[in-house]
């Protein structure tokens, strides 16, 4: 299942910092995206149309961590919620970014990318990831990265067979192949 009208997609590209690697590949967020009514069924079911795979359901996850082994999507169905992306815990204030998100809205975080709640209302949100992925492995930046070997795994990550929102022509095929 794809959606019919495409929205404009956001592209977000985070620099490596101490503490996260972060990723050369641009993180997404679709607005207003998920079917109505927002629930956990229509929104895992929507996006597992499109080849990603419902591995849990979530809410506020305050500690910045970043999976090295797989990349993530949020489908957020409920409430919302002020993402940092791009801050590893011990990284300078000014590092990353902060991301608002709604009920409605995806957001796809590439292999590498630091993320966590800042803030969050009622916020609950589906987690996938493209079917032939292994289970995610949470990384914390304890300590200083080693960027070198954190990329190298990072960019053998396979690529998704298709975009969450908009199937195999979508935004994430097109721009990541880009990238790549």
């Amino acid at each position: 299942m794809s959606s019919t009208a495409t929205q404009p997609v956001e592209r977000f590209y985070l620099q490596p910092t101490t503490y996260s690697p972060n990723s050369p590949l641009p993180v997404l967020v679709y607005r207003n995206v998920l079917p109505q009514p927002h629930s956990e069924s229509t929104t895992t079911e929507f996006l597992e149309g499109n080849n990603w795979e419902r591995r849990g359901t979530f809410g506020h996850i305050p500690t910045p961590h970043f999976h090295p082994n797989t990349h993530e999507c949020y489908g957020i169905f409920q409430g919302s919620s002020t993402l940092r992306i791009g801050k590893g815990k011990h990284d300078s204030h000014s590092a990353g970014i902060l991301i608002p998100v709604t009920a409605g809205d995806v957001i796809v975080l590439p292999a590498g990318i630091t993320h966590s709640c800042v803030d969050s209302i009622d916020y609950r949100y589906v987690g996938l990831y493209p079917k032939k992925a292994p289970h995610w492995r949470n990384e914390f930046g304890k300590e200083p990265i080693d960027l070198v070997a954190v990329r190298k795994e990072t960019s053998a990550v396979e690529m998704p067979e298709a975009d969450p929102v908009y199937g195999t022509e979508g935004p994430l095929v097109l721009w990541w192949a880009e990238e790549a």
